[in-house]
């Protein structure tokens, strides 16, 4: 008895620990599941002194694109209507708009940046409810961090309401010179009427589009010429072409028709040499600069 006690214990004891041991080692790791970030979302939100709005509501956009998902809600339209009454009212203040992209996105847009791109589109629905365009000011900021829900970025865009500082006429004589002494030239292949925009031919639209936004008796001209290559009767209607579509660009921007004139001097205003590929490569463009 005493030794089967003993063999008891002992075999089965570690029996027992290989069973453990062994259910330990195929044991099976679960994996942590890693939350999912709250979608980001902005309010319709702006105040100034006894004056404000604020609502959990706002222009929504999907990525990639500028066009704000439709229709408008109901409380985004009444706050626009007493931003409207309080702008009209107080002259010297203005509404700042800025719109909000991701480094992921898409710009197939005229601006420089999606961002700005936005601000302009929601600008453009206040401008159309009355708000006067020379009380408006855009800008466009990166920020990664946002995060759609349902495939929809809720309110990207931010307001902010004071006094406005872009009519000043210091500042505008300075970017009215700045425009002057280096205008707008868009370069074109042989026969081509239509390019893509760089960077940089975007910010100089950006600054054209500001100016006759805010000086209200403000004007640009668009010239649009080629190299003397062909009939002189088809350049000419070539140079219009480039014009008419720089004009377009403007336009898209929110730019009113009667401010831009678009003419084209086709071959007769040459600013190279048409002797050489180079030179005449430099001969067919457009400038867009201000009266």
């Amino acid at each position: 008895m005493l030794i089967g006690t003993f063999l008891y214990f002992t075999l089965c004891s570690d029996c027992q620990l290989a069973t453990t041991e062994n259910e330990t080692v195929e044991q099976e790791t679960v994996p942590v599941k890693v939350p999912e970030p709250n979608p980001t979302s902005f309010p319709f939100a702006f105040s100034d002194g006894d004056f404000g709005y604020n609502v959990a509501d706002n222009f929504n956009f999907r990525p990639s694109s500028a066009d704000f998902e439709k229709p408008v809600s109901f409380n985004v339209n009444k706050g626009i209507t007493q931003l409207k009454s309080f702008l009209m009212e107080n002259t010297e203040k203005g509404i700042s708009i800025t719109g909000y992209y991701t480094s992921g996105e898409e710009n197939s847009t005229a601006w420089p940046n999606l961002g700005l791109a936005r601000a302009n589109m929601v600008k453009n629905y206040l401008v159309g409810s009355g708000i006067p365009s020379a009380q408006t000011n855009t800008y466009g900021e990166l920020l990664d961090n946002m995060v759609p829900k349902d495939s929809v970025f809720i309110g990207p865009v931010s307001y902010g309401l004071g006094g406005i500082t872009e009519n000043d006429t210091e500042d505008l004589k300075a970017l009215y010179d700045k425009i002057k002494a280096s205008p707008l030239v868009l370069y074109f292949n042989t026969g081509q009427a239509a390019i893509n925009l760089s960077a940089e031919q975007r910010q100089k639209l950006v600054e054209i589009s500001r100016y006759l936004d805010k000086v209200n008796d403000a004007s640009c001209s668009v010239v649009g010429h080629t190299d003397n290559v062909g009939n002189r009767t088809t350049n000419i209607r070539l140079g219009q072409k480039r014009a008419d579509f720089a004009k377009a660009y403007l336009i898209e921007n929110g730019i009113p028709e009667a401010k831009i004139v678009a003419t084209s001097q086709g071959p007769d205003s040459p600013a190279a040499s048409n002797n050489t590929a180079e030179g005449r490569s430099q001969n067919r463009r457009t400038v867009v600069t201000l009266n």
